[in-house]
């Protein structure tokens, strides 16, 4: 088996361009089994890093989301529909008519949206802690957005002086508490810009407007409602035991999944416990049983 590459791509979209990278193997042919990997709400590509080299011989397609990594300059209306749009061109640009979707947190919201409005283009679905209704309280988006996210919201409103002092930032977030390794670095590095209101400083690359309307509309508006009552594909939800800062029980509390699970009995659902929300995707250990499900899903193609 060859040797697993990767490449930048650049797609046209609505605003500007979207950024992506594909890990593929060095003979990538037309029929190379493809996986299209959706990050979260404030992360990027970069998330999936861990996962796709677990991956060989499958072609792994990763975006920044408009807004975010070096997407952020991407201007124009966030929202699920415009993502799973997005990731149509997405589609296009690398010459891939269909691949099993994995999307991660919001990502996993883009990728049962993404399935309704472009049917034909999906295999399977496999969702990690994310894409199936949250339990939410009601309140303005900014408000919502806090209490979803937490700090990880908060963070986008803060300057930092320079890369040394957002890594100690995340040094000492609950979630990376004893599982902090030199690949994060990469990982929260790659988030940094520069502060056009603080010379000099710097700031997550993710737009804070972007961040606000997107969960506003994956836990308030009507797309996610509408793609999963209409959801045709084999479905895998992966949850875990522990949320954004490594509380438990995590951004799908037990009754409130059992709930939306009866309400939708043909997606499979796997518990994977020892991970948060995190590193189920940002860990080796993590990276192991993820891989492992979506090795198990191509082979169902």
């Amino acid at each position: 088996m060859s040797a697993q590459i990767s490449r930048d791509v650049a797609v046209a979209v609505p605003g500007g361009t979207l950024h992506a990278v594909v890990w593929e193997p060095e003979d990538a042919a037309e029929d190379t089994p493809t996986i299209l990997a959706v990050h979260g709400v404030t992360s990027s590509h970069l998330a999936w890093a861990w996962v796709a080299p677990r991956l060989p011989g499958v072609r792994v397609i990763a975006p920044d989301l408009r807004g975010r990594g070096r997407s952020n300059a991407v201007e124009g209306p966030a929202g699920m529909a415009a993502h799973a749009d997005d990731m149509a061109r997405l589609l296009d640009t690398v010459g891939v008519e269909r691949a099993t979707v994995a999307g991660h947190s919001m990502g996993g919201f883009v990728s049962v949206v993404f399935a309704h409005r472009y049917p034909e283009r999906v295999s399977r679905l496999v969702l990690v802690d994310g894409g199936l209704p949250l339990a939410v309280p009601a309140g303005d988006p900014d408000e919502i957005m806090a209490a979803v996210l937490g700090p990880t919201a908060a963070r986008l409103s803060m300057r930092f002086d320079d890369e040394s002092a957002y890594l100690a930032f995340w040094r000492a977030h609950p979630a990376f508490t004893g599982a902090w390794e030199t690949r994060l670095e990469d990982y929260f590095a790659y988030d940094l810009v520069p502060a056009a209101d603080a010379p000099g400083r710097l700031r997550p690359a993710t737009s804070h407007a972007v961040t606000r309307d997107d969960t506003a509309d994956m836990t308030g508006g009507t797309t996610l409602g509408a793609a999963l009552r209409a959801l045709s594909h084999p479905t895998v939800f992966l949850s875990v035991p522990r949320g954004l800062q490594n509380e438990e029980p995590g951004l799908y509390p037990p009754a409130h999944l059992d709930t939306v699970l009866a309400a939708h009995p043909d997606i499979e659902h796997r518990r994977v416990d020892g991970f948060n929300h995190y590193t189920v995707v940002m860990s080796d250990a993590g990276a192991d049983v993820v891989a492992g499900i979506l090795r198990a899903e191509l082979a169902l193609v």
